[in-house]
C-alpha cells in the first residue's frame, strides 16, 4: 500500500488545516474578550505614564479612555489635565483616547473644553466640581456636548460634586440627544430606593427603583460607569440584586477601572477585581461583551 503524503491525504479527505473561529469555539476555546476601560487618569496619585500603560496591558484592555482634570484640583487625586491626556494619546494612538474637561463654573470652561474637542477629544469629563447637577453651568456643558455629539461623564457626590441628583432628570429631558454617564458614590448608592444620601458606601440589601435605577430605566441617554470602589460596592453589597440589576440594565452599563494601582492584578487593583466580579456574576458572554466594550462603542467614536 502506497503511503499518502500530507498533501495527498488532505486532498483525498477534503480536510483543511485552517482552523476557523467557529472551529475554535467548537473546541471550547473562547475568542479574546475586548475590554474598554471607560475611566482612567494620567498621573493618578503620582503614577507615571509607563506604569499606567503596563497596568492597562495587565488588565487586558484594548482602549483606555483618559479623563482629564480641570485647571485646578486634580480631581482630588493629583490627576493630569487636558494637555497631559492629549500628549499621551499622541504618543500611544492605538491604546488611548481622551475626553476634555474644565471646572464647570470657570469663565473659560466652555472655551477650554471646545479647544480640546476640536483637537480630537471624544467626550467631556470627568465633571467633578462643586456645582448643582442641574445648574446653568451643566446646561452649557450639555449644549456643547450636543453640538459636538459627545457624551458627558458626571461624578455625583452628595454635598460635594454635581449635587441634587434627584433633579438630574431635568437635564436628561432638556438634552435628550446628549448621552450622560453616571459615576461615583451618590450615583451608585442611589440604585437603592431607600438610600441615605450621606452614606457614601452603603452595605446590605438593595431595594430596586432608586433614583439611579429609574434614570437608567426611563432615559435612553443615561448610562452607568461601573468604575472605582463605588461601582464595585454596588455589585457586591447585594449580589442577588446585582445579577438582576445587570441583566435589566445590560445595555446601559459600562466597565471602567478608575484605578491608581501600578500592577493591574491582585487584590489591590480595583479594575482587575471589577472584571472578575462581572464575570462571576454574569456568565452570559453576550451581556459581558456589552458591559466590557459594546456599550462604550455605542456612545464613543473610537478609532477604527
Amino acid at each position: 500500500m502506497n503511503q499518502l503524503n500530507r498533501r495527498t491525504f488532505l486532498t483525498a479527505t477534503g480536510t483543511s488545516i485552517a482552523v476557523s473561529p467557529l472551529s475554535v469555539r467548537a473546541l471550547g476555546k473562547k475568542d479574546k474578550q475586548e475590554i474598554i476601560d471607560l475611566h482612567q487618569h494620567t498621573n493618578y496619585s503620582g503614577r507615571n505614564d509607563m506604569r499606567l500603560l503596563r497596568h492597562q496591558q495587565a488588565l487586558g484592555v484594548k482602549w483606555t479612555v483618559l479623563l482629564p482634570a480641570g485647571r485646578k484640583y486634580g480631581l482630588g487625586a493629583i490627576c493630569g489635565g487636558n494637555k497631559s491626556v492629549r500628549n499621551i494619546v499622541i504618543k500611544n494612538p492605538r491604546n488611548y483616547v481622551h475626553f476634555a474637561n474644565e471646572i464647570s463654573d470657570h469663565p473659560e470652561c466652555i472655551q477650554t473644553i471646545e479647544t480640546y474637542l476640536k483637537k480630537g477629544a471624544l467626550g467631556i469629563g470627568e465633571q467633578k466640581f462643586r456645582v448643582d447637577c442641574d445648574s446653568k453651568h451643566i446646561e452649557r456643558i450639555a449644549e456643547l456636548a450636543q453640538e459636538y455629539d459627545v457624551p458627558v461623564l458626571m461624578h455625583f457626590e452628595h454635598e460635594n460634586y454635581n449635587t441634587g441628583i434627584e433633579r438630574f432628570h431635568k437635564i436628561l429631558e432638556k438634552f435628550p440627544k446628549v448621552n450622560f454617564i453616571g459615576h461615583a458614590q451618590t450615583w451608585w448608592g442611589n440604585i437603592d430606593k431607600n438610600h441615605q444620601q450621606k452614606v457614601m458606601y452603603p452595605k446590605g440589601k438593595v431595594t430596586p427603583s432608586g433614583i439611579s435605577d429609574r434614570l437608567l430605566r426611563d432615559y435612553p441617554n443615561m448610562y452607568g460607569d461601573l468604575s472605582a470602589n463605588s461601582g464595585q460596592n454596588a455589585l457586591i453589597r447585594d449580589e442577588e440584586h446585582a445579577i438582576e440589576f445587570i441583566k435589566r440594565n445590560q445595555d446601559k452599563l459600562i466597565y471602567g477601572s478608575d484605578c491608581n494601582d501600578i500592577i493591574g492584578r491582585g487584590p489591590s487593583c480595583i479594575g482587575a477585581r471589577t472584571i472578575e466580579i462581572i464575570r462571576r456574576l454574569i456568565s452570559d458572554r453576550s451581556i459581558q461583551d456589552k458591559i466590557f466594550s459594546k456599550n462604550a462603542r455605542r456612545i464613543i467614536r473610537f478609532p477604527k
